[in-house]
């Protein structure tokens, strides 16, 4: 369970790497569309876990190759965008979510 702290800092965190990989970063995923779903921080806010859903489905292996080799640059932007509310910013690890891709293919499994 999450104190009231860690959901801030998850939503603030949650907010700026969409909002930079919509922007500063947008090089990162090449014209995918990448949208964080959930962001989740240990409890010494030490590590953050991004969940993160890519449309097409079919390049979401490219994009969680791309988003790992850049994931020391994000977190610099991360930084300097929480700077005055952390100590230190939290170590970023991308996770696929691909809940949506799931709806999807039990929506076709009903369908047929």
């Amino acid at each position: 369970m999450e104190n009231t702290r860690q959901q801030k800092i998850a939503k603030q965190i949650q907010k700026d790497v969409a909002e930079l990989l919509q922007k500063e970063a947008a090089d990162v995923v090449r014209g995918s569309l990448v949208t964080v779903t959930a962001v989740r921080i240990s409890p010494d806010l030490a590590y953050a876990k991004i969940y993160v859903s890519v449309f097409p489905f079919e390049r979401s292996e490219e994009v969680m190759q791309s988003l790992e080799r850049h994931v020391r640059f994000l977190r610099g932007l991360v930084g300097q965008r929480i700077r005055n509310q952390l100590k230190s910013v939290p170590e970023l690890q991308f996770f696929l979510d691909d809940s949506l891709e799931y709806i999807e293919h039990i929506e076709k499994a009903m369908k047929q």
